[in-house]
């Protein structure tokens, strides 16, 4: 399966315009169309002079659907033709996603682990209160892990999905919280030399929602490993290796306007305890409709993700990963 997509229009003579081609039968298609992604069919998409950027997505999270649309969403902000793969894992049997989907738009790593990649993402997952071991696909994200050691340029790390990249390579563990992380929360840029941090502000949002964390104290005992943000309430946001081969981010910067809320509402439904999402809605007023606020962050992350991380070093054959 492939995906073409990108910006819909970039103002500068020396971008071309690149084309967005998504599977008329992916759910996303419509929702990036009305968003003015330039759609395009395939034939039109080849005979772009470029190689498009194979980037693989790992989606561990039970909401697929809603989950490639927001990634997708902001893979698309930049100038860079793009072709995505869509896994999950075999070892695991997704519940929440109709059958037919998974089917027809995901493979799984045994059908790519002789291929290589540009970048890799790796989703977050609702099963970080578990210890790691206990995961059922916890042996096949290993295996995926290790593999993109030497299969992919870059991979691109979110909330779960950093903590157990984290653990596996280095260790460092994760520890409960009192009670959730849940909201939006102002961050520090602490590094504006990495180029990944180019064009942050140095006070930033996004949004977080988990039950655990990883600390400071454990990251800074390995060398290799930088921290690039992080914020006083949520702690420890963005963490590089200094190499830069290894993005690990631990919040949702992804999250459209609504996540948060279907979050809380779900919750609060079931009866579960949890709080109003911190600094989303406005006055924290559940009765109103959240404000938005870390766009701007997490459209500046991922394209610098993209452009700096993966397009600038990584070799035009893709068949030279590693570099």
């Amino acid at each position: 399966m492939q995906i073409f997509y990108s910006a819909f229009c970039i103002p500068h003579s020396s971008f071309p315009l690149m084309p967005v081609k998504i599977p008329s039968t992916l759910p996303a298609k419509t929702t990036l169309e009305n968003e003015n992604i330039f759609v395009m069919d395939e034939d039109r998409a080849i005979h772009q002079d470029i190689r498009a950027l194979r980037v693989a997505i790992l989606n561990l999270m039970p909401t697929k659907i809603s989950t490639e649309t927001q990634i997708l969403r902001l893979l698309s902000n930049s100038a860079l033709q793009v072709e995505v793969s869509l896994l999950h894992t075999a070892t695991h049997e997704a519940k929440n996603t109709d059958a037919d989907h998974l089917m027809e738009h995901y493979v799984t790593f045994d059908d790519v682990k002789d291929q290589k990649f540009d970048g890799l993402i790796i989703t977050g997952a609702p099963v970080e209160q578990m210890p790691f071991e206990e995961v059922d696909y916890w042996q096949e994200l290993q295996r995926i892990m290790d593999w993109s050691e030497t299969n992919v340029e870059s991979t691109f790390h979110i909330c779960w999905g950093a903590q157990a990249g984290l653990y596996h390579k280095y260790g460092i563990p994760k520890y409960d919280l009192p009670r959730k992380m849940f909201g939006v929360y102002e961050h520090r840029l602490l590094n504006r030399t990495e180029s990944l941090m180019r064009g942050f502000d140095d006070i930033f949002l996004a949004p977080h929602s988990r039950h655990t964390e990883i600390r400071r104290m454990d990251i800074e005992k390995y060398t290799d490993l930088q921290i690039l943000a992080e914020s006083d309430e949520a702690g420890v946001y963005i963490v590089s290796d200094k190499a830069g081969r290894n993005l690990y981010i631990t919040g949702h910067s992804e999250y459209d306007p609504f996540t948060l809320k279907a979050e809380y509402d779900r919750d609060v439904n079931k009866g579960l305890p949890i709080h109003v999402p911190k600094n989303y809605y406005p006055n924290d007023d559940p009765a109103q409709e959240p404000t938005v606020r870390w766009r701007g962050h997490a459209n500046l992350l991922y394209s610098n993700w993209l452009n700096y991380h993966v397009y600038q070093v990584t070799p035009y054959d893709v068949k030279d990963i590693p570099r």
